[in-house]
């Protein structure tokens, strides 16, 4: 079984072959993907949060594989779309996956798998900016995270080939 993907790759998602991986693949998959399931009240894309995520890892001082980590942190979304936190809690199954295809892209890209100290920061930053886009895109507010956020993060529209370009390029700034 597999998918294919924008660059016309057989994916297996279940049986990740890191060779097949492709951060254009990813890049335009998470550019049309929108986070909170579609429900913000504008378009957000995963590409738009993980860019974001990735330039407030910079901010905080963490080091390029930190923020590059961050860049990629939803990168298995490209592959498997993505379920919401409430019900992924749920899908045993879907998160072993879902894990295993994460810590197959970031041996790819990264080089390792982040350890529990890399985990804490990478998704510190998820967490608090997640908190940020609900707090400015549904409103709602969830807890005091967002306080957290020292970068500047732009919530209007972007064209989705743009967020891929972008993404692309913060890909580049952090690779070479």
């Amino acid at each position: 079984m597999y998918i294919t993907s924008t660059t016309g790759k057989h994916f297996d998602p279940i049986n990740p072959d890191k060779n097949l991986i492709d951060i254009v693949d990813i890049a335009h998959s998470l550019s049309l993907i929108c986070r909170a399931n579609g429900h913000f009240k504008s378009f957000y894309s995963v590409a738009s949060h993980s860019i974001a995520c990735s330039i407030e890892a910079g901010k905080r001082g963490f080091d390029k594989k930190i923020q590059l980590a961050c860049l990629l942190h939803d990168a298995s979304e490209a592959y498997l779309s993505d379920v919401t936190r409430p019900i992924k809690a749920m899908l045993t199954k879907y998160l072993e996956v879902e894990d295993k295809l994460q810590n197959t892209i970031w041996e790819k890209y990264l080089g390792f798998i982040p350890d529990e100290e890399d985990r804490r920061k990478i998704f510190g930053v998820d967490d608090d900016m997640l908190s940020l886009e609900f707090l400015n895109l549904m409103p709602e507010k969830l807890g005091d995270r967002y306080k957290n956020i020292i970068s500047e993060v732009n919530f209007e529209f972007v064209q989705m080939e743009l967020t891929e370009k972008r993404f692309i390029d913060r890909f580049y700034e952090l690779t070479l």
